[in-house]
């Protein structure tokens, strides 16, 4: 934890995080000694509740851990004794928990995420042992599919559907309410944000049915606070601080995981907790056991938020410098429309983006900004870089469509070295050649 650090640079970082990422919305909390010492929002309600993706594999994981310490399972159970129709029958119960069961990612069929979930008979009888990426055992492979198996195991176990089981013996304790199986306003709308327009489309709020164990739930950062804390310290009615200590310690061959739960070194330290990610959310969520302090980060956007970034975007680093928040897209102009989108200076790649009302020019290689462009009037007028003061040309074919653009000789064409285009001009040492 970064000594004296103040709210005030708390939320600096946050809006740095937006803007930087380009997040429609996006809440964060910072911990100190278990408790929420800072609470920040840009464009957000702090209470809402945003998808938190695979934070919700650790509350499997605390369940499967409570039949455990019930004596109702062993983590060397095969995974069979208990969903004996899959095909991953021989994995144990600790190797899907550490992700070394060696059983693909995914399973059969459509992005599961972003399509209607299955039932679990479906979701078994179509994931047998044929896309094993290796054997058990051998080495880490991350799988959602995995993590549905393990809470078919407690549903059976319990006696009860996997969202019941969990809620009642694992949240409501905690006092968790505003976490939820579905979202329950007020609640964010997942969005994705178009890459060279800068607009935003909604993203499905899918049920994911049987794949629910693995990335289902919905939640706030008031609420996530509070399993921070669970995981920090334990709770007499859901688990004890030792077996949390277990789940904390890395399974080999994983370096980095333990029993459900990830482990991020930061400063010295070691954090618990998990990221995560569905259609339209970003998720982060780590807190270190010894000291108690972590971070919370929930977004509504699909990409644009380094999850596993969370500690150093707000405990480490120098205070980064002011940018201008980002502001979706609601209209492109016409002028701009055909000059989005991914060109090329003779072999260099570079992209064109439209961001906060000024067109984007950015190397493919390094991502850097090089130069930017208003409209002015019917005009694409240089305001930056090599550029600046130069009329970027939509220059058109006879039938109407684009063939490339101009700016002061420089050509920039949709294939490399396009023969039908004027060869490329411009010699740029300091600028986009670089």
């Amino acid at each position: 934890m970064s000594p004296g650090m103040s709210g005030v640079a708390w939320q600096a970082r946050l809006e740095h995080l937006q803007a930087t990422g380009r997040l429609p919305s996006v809440v964060a909390g910072v911990m100190q000694d278990a408790e929420l010492a800072w609470t920040g929002a840009v464009d957000a309600d702090l209470a809402a509740q945003y998808r938190i993706g695979s934070i919700t594999k650790t509350m499997t994981a605390v369940a499967v851990l409570q039949l455990r310490d019930e004596g109702l399972l062993s983590l060397d159970d095969p995974i069979g004794r208990h969903v004996p129709e899959t095909g991953y029958a021989a994995a144990t119960v600790r190797e899907l928990l550490s992700h070394t069961s060696g059983m693909q990612s995914e399973p059969v069929g459509s992005w599961w995420e972003r399509s209607p979930g299955v039932d679990v008979a479906t979701l078994l009888s179509v994931n047998d042992r044929s896309g094993a990426v290796t054997g058990e055992g051998e080495w880490f492979h991350y799988s959602n599919l995995g993590f549905a198996l393990l809470g078919e195991a407690v549903a059976r176990l319990r006696g009860s559907s996997w969202w019941e089981a969990t809620d009642t013996r694992v949240l409501s304790p905690l006092g968790m309410a505003r976490t939820t199986y579905h979202p329950e306003a007020p609640f964010a709308q997942g969005r994705s944000v178009d890459h060279f327009a800068g607009t935003l489309v909604d993203e499905p709020h899918q049920d994911t049915v049987a794949m629910a164990p693995a990335g289902q739930v919905w939640s706030t950062v008031e609420d996530l606070a509070r399993w921070a804390r669970f995981l920090a310290e334990g709770h007499p009615d859901v688990l004890p601080a030792a077996t949390l200590r277990e789940m904390g310690r890395a399974q080999p061959p994983a370096a980095d995981y333990g029993l459900g739960l990830r482990l991020l070194s930061h400063d010295g330290r070691t954090f618990v907790g998990h990221t995560g990610g569905m259609p339209g959310f970003e998720a982060s969520l780590f807190v270190d056991p010894a000291a108690r302090d972590g971070v919370i980060v929930l977004t509504n956007a699909t990409t644009g938020f380094e999850t596993d970034g969370a500690l150093e975007a707000f405990f480490g680093g120098p205070e980064p410098d002011p940018v201008p928040a980002w502001r979706p897209t609601t209209t492109v102009p016409p002028e701009v429309a055909p000059a989005l989108g991914v060109w090329f200076w003779g072999n260099t790649g570079i992209e064109l983006r439209w961001h906060n009302e000024e067109l984007q020019l950015r190397s493919l290689r390094s991502a850097r900004l090089t130069d930017t462009f208003e409209l002015r009037g019917d005009r694409l007028v240089g305001t930056s870089g090599y550029h600046r003061g130069e009329t970027l040309h939509v220059v058109r074919r006879d039938d109407g469509t684009v063939s490339h653009l101009d700016c002061a000789t420089f050509v920039y064409t949709r294939v490399p070295y396009d023969p039908a285009a004027p060869i490329p001009g411009g010699i740029s040492p300091g600028g986009i050649s670089g």
